[in-house]
């Protein structure tokens, strides 16, 4: 048989569609602080407005995802990723125009309910990739693009941010950005939704297996607008690129005709099996206790400096509410830094090893790499000024190896625990709604406890409160089973077929050992057996 080969180009595709929802996501981070208190939040509530904006959206997200996942079931699923782009892009304006507190949460809320493209994006990486030892470098390429986003998300955000303020002689004049000063990074991010949705319109290819064979006007007009381009060596290199991606999409190697199974609705007993469930609620803690992390995270970096000597309100170690009093561009500069290298670590570091130590033993070494961070995270802010700086890129350079490592595995994870290729789109919808509800509960929570810790004075609580909450994360993690995945069932589907194939064609079927086909009554017998 011949090797599985990755679809590159879809993937590529696929990552461009991609590429622009982290940027904008990530670009909020640095001046979200700024924006709450632009709009008339007291420094001392800031965090915990930070925590309910991000709550809001990861609400509606989880209300919203496993409904737009059944209905990319329905119309396909590239016509969802492009609404998913186009309206985020829209919500993304809104919100940097915003002037009240209402305006954000209704702009946050709305980026939640408009857009369910993680759980689809991941069931499309599935559909194009079911073969197990391609899935460490397949399903690590979307965390990768985020960590690429990343990289240019806060930098749009700090550096773009109060334009008019903080870049006089380039931005003074305009009107526009005196009124809204938040909005110039959501319009510069929304050039890469432009560029993200006219690349999925025209180059994407529908995954669903009753979609595929319908005719798509973005597909035609795309290889309409590339052909006149392309000489005729490039035209025949193409086509047979497209074959061996063809190939790589349906089997990994040779095609073999299956008859078609009836399709009928899965259960939820079939959707949600015992290590389904595990794996879920591994993934709603990781995903919360790090969503939590990254909210309140720029909230500590940015609040001011305490003095800790011969100050009545400061019992050392442990009684303290100071923070960094870092401002948004260097905040930017932080997340720009630790996202380069977590752009490194993502493509050369994760996939092979994944493959030595297994992708279950590096989800565990996150689960338990976790709490430890958010434990020592409060005391960076008592180091020596002079290792300030370092202290918060170690910091953070771990706290993305966890995250870089860790929802990567907990994805591949959850695909292998499918029962069936039926149940993928659902169970992706229901992984994305659990997770969005670990990360509504982990930012309101922790921002809550932010605000409230800091007003008696001890900046440790919230993040003891993550450590704690970190500790019991890793007790499902020790009950996770690392399956097979659906790769084995569609081998064991193919086989089937073939023998079946050959059976009705009376061609005899070798054994390895000069043996020759069974009875045709026999051999369906033992194909049901096995």
């Amino acid at each position: 048989m011949q090797k599985a080969k990755l679809p590159v180009r879809q993937l590529v595709i696929l990552s461009i569609c991609r590429f622009a929802e982290p940027l904008v996501f990530t670009s909020v981070l640095p001046y979200l602080p700024e924006l709450i208190e632009y709009v008339g939040v007291p420094k001392t509530e800031v965090a915990k407005w930070a925590g309910i904006s991000t709550a809001v959206a990861s609400v509606c997200q989880a209300i919203m995802a496993v409904p737009w996942g059944s209905l990319s079931d329905y119309v396909g699923r590239k016509p969802i990723i492009l609404s998913g782009l186009a309206c985020t892009m829209l919500i993304s304006i809104m919100l940097g125009m915003s002037q009240t507190l209402t305006m954000v949460l209704i702009s946050r809320a709305l980026v939640g309910l408009m857009n369910g493209n993680v759980g689809i994006l991941r069931t499309m990486v599935a559909e194009i990739v079911p073969q197990r030892e391609l899935q460490p470098r397949a399903f690590s390429l979307m965390p990768l693009v985020w960590t690429i986003g990343s990289i240019f998300g806060p930098a749009f955000g700090g550096a773009l941010a109060r334009p008019a303020e903080k870049h006089p002689g380039l931005f003074g004049g305009i009107e526009f950005l005196k009124q809204y000063p938040f909005a110039l990074p959501n319009l510069a991010s929304a050039c890469f939704f432009i560029v993200g949705i006219t690349t999925g319109f025209l180059f994407l290819e529908e995954t669903l297996e009753t979609k595929k064979d319908r005719y798509d006007p973005g597909l035609a007009l795309g290889k309409a607008l590339t052909r006149p381009c392309m000489s005729r060596r490039q035209r025949q290199a193409e086509l047979k690129g497209l074959d061996e991606e063809r190939t790589a999409l349906l089997t990994g190697g040779k095609r073999v005709q299956k008859k078609k199974k009836p399709v009928t609705r899965p259960s939820w007993s079939q959707i949600l099996t015992p290590q389904s469930r595990l794996i879920l609620l591994s993934y709603t803690l990781m995903s919360g206790l790090g969503m939590a992390f990254d909210s309140v995270f720029p909230v500590f970096l940015h609040y001011p400096v305490q003095d800790l000597h011969d100050n009545p309100n400061v019992q050392l170690p442990f009684k303290f509410a100071s923070g960094f009093g870092v401002d948004a561009p260097q905040i930017g500069m932080f997340y720009t830094i630790i996202g380069v290298i977590g752009m490194v670590i993502q493509f050369l570091c994760f996939p092979p090893v994944a493959k030595h130590y297994g992708v279950l033993n590096c989800f565990k070494f996150s689960a338990i790499l976790l709490p430890i961070i958010f434990f020592i995270t409060p005391f960076t802010a008592l180091v020596p000024e002079r290792l300030r700086i370092p202290a918060v890129l170690v910091l953070m350079l771990a706290k993305l190896v966890a995250t870089v490592f860790g929802i990567p595995c907990c994805t591949i994870l959850l695909t292998n625990s499918a029962s069936s290729m039926t149940v993928l789109g659902t169970l992706n919808g229901v992984g994305t709604s659990v997770s969005a509800l670990g990360r509504a509960a982990g930012p309101a929570l922790i921002g809550a406890a932010f605000s409230w810790g800091i007003k008696k004075g001890f900046v440790i609580v919230p993040w003891w409160l993550l450590g704690t909450l970190g500790l019991t994360s890793i007790i499902p993690a020790l009950w996770i089973v690392e399956q097979d995945g659906l790769y084995g069932e569609q081998k064991e589907e193919e086989e089937e077929a073939e023998v079946e194939e050959e059976v009705a064609n009376g061609e005899p079927r070798g054994n390895g050992y000069g043996a020759t086909a069974v009875p045709v009554d026999t051999a369906k017998k033992v194909t049901r057996e096995d």
